[in-house]
């Protein structure tokens, strides 16, 4: 819930999924809309070469959005809509591209993110996805084994980044965050893209509704060794926690399961830095990167 067995991506780049028990409907929108682009272009007699050329794009494009190798963005349905002579048929496409332009899950999880009032995150191994640059967030996806095809990694990036609507809500919600100290130091993509992750974290740090905690690694008593966790809570009261292990990530919904999260999340923002101290250890390591 915060890195992508599905295609869908969570706070890592390995690929848990989201276990939901849902099918990703993405795939189904995307080959219609492809189809319809190529009956449009062929009713109007041009070649896919034509045809590109005509709306500002490469033949080799044209066929890859054609074939639902590629997801065409608005500009390219609108063109396509004013050289076709659609008369907005086409480019009223573009809701329905833009809602399953990232898989279902990331979907879902933007959606319960753009309605929690508050939320919870421990991080062990890398960023907090919503704490993630773009350069970051990318060359953790290009780590992924099997990797990804270019076209898949510049949809989870993509993806990744829209979360980060979240810190621009009114009424903002309350956000925290505890890092572990290694992923402060792990020079994922290189030593210049840490430095501007960290400086990252610093900026969303000085947000009024984010608490930003580092958890050190020589603390000898630590209630998050079963691994990284989150919890969202709602305005109606209602909560949902979220665990992530390899090649799955659980969403919790059972209130049981999600006080043992809670209890197990303000332990470890206990035995993390205070705030304060925190922003004091994250400067040190950005300066000594």
């Amino acid at each position: 819930m915060g890195g992508d067995s599905t295609d869908y991506t969570t706070d890592g780049a390995d690929g848990p999924g989201w276990d939901t028990g849902l099918e990703d409907d993405s795939g189904a929108v995307l080959k219609a809309v492809s189809r319809q682009l190529k009956l449009w272009r062929e009713a109007a007699g041009l070649r896919q070469v034509e045809f590109g050329a005509a709306i500002g794009y490469g033949e080799e494009m044209v066929s890859a959005v054609e074939r639902g190798r590629r997801i065409p963005k608005p500009e390219y349905l609108d063109r396509a809509d004013e050289v076709l002579g659609a008369g907005g048929k086409i480019s009223a496409m573009k809701k329905d591209v833009e809602e399953a332009r990232y898989p279902k899950k990331v979907r879902d999880l933007a959606k319960l993110e753009a309605e929690a009032v508050e939320l919870g995150a421990y991080g062990n191994h890398n960023m907090h996805g919503l704490l993630q640059t773009e350069e970051y967030a990318r060359a953790l996806f290009d780590m992924r084994r099997p990797a990804y095809s270019v076209d898949e990694l510049d949809r989870q990036v993509e993806a990744r980044m829209a979360r980060r609507v979240i810190f621009d809500r009114s009424p903002a919600p309350a956000l925290t965050f505890v890092q572990e100290e290694v992923t402060l130091r792990r020079p994922i993509g290189g030593r210049l893209v840490l430095r501007r992750q960290l400086e990252r974290l610093l900026e969303v740090a000085q947000l009024r509704n984010v608490e930003m905690q580092v958890m050190p690694t020589d603390r000898d008593d630590h209630a998050g060794m079963a691994g990284q966790l989150q919890v969202l809570k709602f305005g109606d009261g209602s909560a949902v926690g979220y665990s992530e292990a390899q090649l799955m990530s659980r969403m919790v919904p059972d209130p049981k399961q999600i006080q043992i999260l809670e209890l197990r999340y303000g332990i470890i923002r206990a035995q993390a830095l205070s705030p304060r101290e925190s922003l004091a250890f994250i400067e040190k390591v950005r300066d000594e990167t």
